[in-house]
């Protein structure tokens, strides 16, 4: 579920390299108009060679990151704590989040928010592409459990809430995937584990708060907004929900006020004649495209 990275300044030595060659210009135009100093150009041209990788060898002093709090993950001067519960919330379900390695490095990922508000135990973060057995012998234990969930949404996945009624095992433990929609199905469909569990998705109305992100469709949930549906009804308990909506409740807020703008989802710009884009030419984009508008009509 960003701060925009710094743009370097001419305080970089290598921004000031342009400047060596724009030094050269004066001796270039004195040849063109008559002037004879070949060999003072050759020389001015080794100066500055030999200044040019003079620079190349200074040391380098790595960009300083601003320190980060240690339980939101954030910076420290925009620091989310203030909206996270005060004690982790008591919950029986243990939640896996299989995050896509892309998604670590992002500034307004959400994951740890929803770490920060949930006991160590019962909320872990898998990083990688791959999983296996030999790999990761605790998660392929844990695919294997019956009492055990994945959140995907698809054909084969059962509407969590009519099928923790009719389950004579009460699921202990969930599983959601962190990533962009593409980078979910690679992960889904390419780790054999993850077909273990029964699969199950949200049935539900809400649309995204993650408005500072673009989505598919209104109804698309951001991790957070997933894990905070899921264990909400896992734990029948609506308090859970809202108590994890508030931090990122928090961060679009911050986000909107200091020049952000509101995403809306390609379903809102379709429905509205307001997508940007000419419709793509691949026949299997062009066939989501059409599926999601058909979506739209009904």
């Amino acid at each position: 579920m960003e701060l925009q990275k710094e743009a370097r300044t001419p305080r970089d030595p290598v921004a000031r390299l342009p400047r060596a060659s724009r030094s050269r210009k004066p001796d270039e135009e004195e040849r063109r108009e008559g002037g004879s100093a070949p060999a003072a150009t050759a020389l001015d041209a080794e100066a500055d060679g030999a200044s040019a990788d003079g620079l190349w060898e200074l040391p380098v002093e790595p960009a300083e990151r601003r320190p980060e709090c240690s339980r939101c993950s954030r910076p420290q001067k925009v620091c989310l704590c203030p909206f996270l519960p005060v004690h982790p919330l008591h919950i029986s379900t243990h939640l896996y989040i299989i995050q896509h390695p892309a998604e670590e490095n992002k500034v307004l990922r959400t994951v740890p928010l929803l770490a920060a508000c949930l006991p160590q135990d019962k909320c872990k973060v898998k990083i990688g592409r791959r999983f296996s057995e030999e790999r990761d012998p605790e998660l392929s234990t844990v695919c294997r459990k019956s009492d055990t969930l994945i959140l995907y949404p698809g054909a084969e996945a059962a509407n969590l809430e009519e099928f923790i009624l009719d389950s004579p095992i009460y699921p202990s433990t969930i599983i959601i995937i962190d990533g962009t929609w593409s980078q979910a199905k690679d992960i889904f469909y390419k780790n054999s584990l993850f077909r273990l569990p029964k699969q199950v998705q949200l049935k539900t109305s809400i649309s995204s708060q993650y408005v500072i992100r673009a989505q598919p469709t209104n109804r698309c949930l951001s991790t957070l907004e997933c894990a905070a549906v899921a264990l909400s009804i896992l734990e029948k308990n609506n308090y859970i929900q809202e108590t994890l909506l508030r931090p990122l409740q928090a961060l679009c807020s911050f986000q909107l006020q200091h020049g952000a703008q509101i995403r809306l989802s390609k379903e809102h710009l379709l429905k509205n004649g307001l997508y940007p884009k000419p419709m793509p030419k691949n026949k299997r984009k062009l066939r989501k495209m059409e599926l999601l508008m058909n979506s739209i009509k009904i």
